[in-house]
């Protein structure tokens, strides 16, 4: 477990010449040079808002941010917390998480989260690193994840996921009406002054790829189909805003609400009413672990997403002569 806390530091004339983790090490002596290290090469310190290497040379005045996680001991705790189980064997358990269940415990969410309940539905889990969980979903985004049971289903997914071979398949509804499908190819990193959010970024950034079709198209707003061929935080809220068609909802990402002409208060309702993304983990497929054999599973639309269709579709329906 891990808190963080983001230190803003400006390096002082006297530092010019230094290696950046030198400089880092002097100014910041609670922490020590390797974890400083490993903090610039996993993209949590950033100067005048760029990555960087634990080499880069200092010219002095640079504006320096860092992302300080400090180890926290907690124990996860098991909670009785029921689980929506799509499958489960010896190896994997694949699960339907709600909108509104944080995948792990952190700061401010130490109960009440899957892995609290998957501890209690299997306590050997407590051995798999970060609870078995090979692959997160936002707090409110729902949808399909795939929880590994043993050291060696977890091993395999993961080079699976790096391989880029595990399907991961969404649904979603944006602001807009796309005329097509297409691909984003846009890296990502840490926005350069908030700091809990994502970003596309010119420089530094790391390789982020989105697939997107059209499903049906309503007045100001397109259900889409959305394939990752990579995993980045916040990967598909994050590209859908940088191509201007932001999912519905998205309190970070997704700006003003926009609305179509003449649209009725009911319809205005609706909209106003549907407090998070409008995203859902509909398809989820992956090599298992044990047999090797290709697996494959598929989840329908909660009964959120469901009704905000059916109020676009009502919509248009309202509008076709229009």
């Amino acid at each position: 477990m891990s808190d963080s806390q983001t230190l803003q530091l400006e390096i002082p004339p006297h530092l010019a010449g230094q290696r950046l983790d030198q400089a880092l090490a002097e100014l910041l002596p609670d922490y020590s040079r390797a974890r400083l290290q490993g903090w610039i090469k996993a993209g949590k310190v950033q100067i005048d808002g760029q990555d960087c290497r634990p080499r880069d040379k200092l010219r002095g005045g640079e504006q320096v941010v860092v992302d300080a996680e400090h180890e926290v001991q907690v124990t996860w705790q098991a909670e009785a917390i029921p689980l929506d189980i799509v499958y489960e064997d010896e190896s994997v358990i694949v699960i339907n998480k709600p909108a509104g269940m944080v995948v792990h415990p952190g700061v401010g969410n130490y109960s009440g989260t899957l892995v609290n309940a998957l501890l209690h539905h299997d306590a050997s889990l407590e051995e798999v690193p970060r609870g078995g969980i090979i692959h997160r979903l936002d707090k409110d985004t729902s949808g399909l994840l795939v929880v590994a049971r043993t050291l060696a289903a977890h091993h395999s997914l993961i080079k699976q996921l790096q391989a880029r071979t595990v399907k991961r398949e969404y649904e979603a509804v944006v602001t807009g009406v796309m005329t097509a499908g297409g691909t984003v190819d846009a890296p990502m990193g840490r926005h350069a002054v908030h700091r809990t959010r994502m970003a596309v970024v010119a420089h530094g950034g790391k390789e982020a790829v989105t697939h997107y079709r059209v499903l049906q198209r309503f007045r100001a707003h397109t259900h889409i189909r959305v394939r990752l061929e990579t995993g980045r935080t916040h990967q598909i809220r994050v590209h859908m805003a940088h191509i201007r068609y932001p999912l519905i909802g998205d309190a970070v990402y997704g700006g003003r609400l926009r609305l179509p002409p003449q649209s009725s208060e009911a319809f205005i309702e609706a909209l106003r009413g549907f407090h998070r993304q409008a995203l859902h983990a509909a398809q989820l497929g992956f090599e298992h672990p044990q047999t090797g054999e290709p697996v494959e599973w598929a989840i329908p639309l909660p009964t959120d997403m469901q009704g905000l269709l059916e109020v676009l579709a009502e919509d248009l329906a309202e509008h076709a002569d229009d």
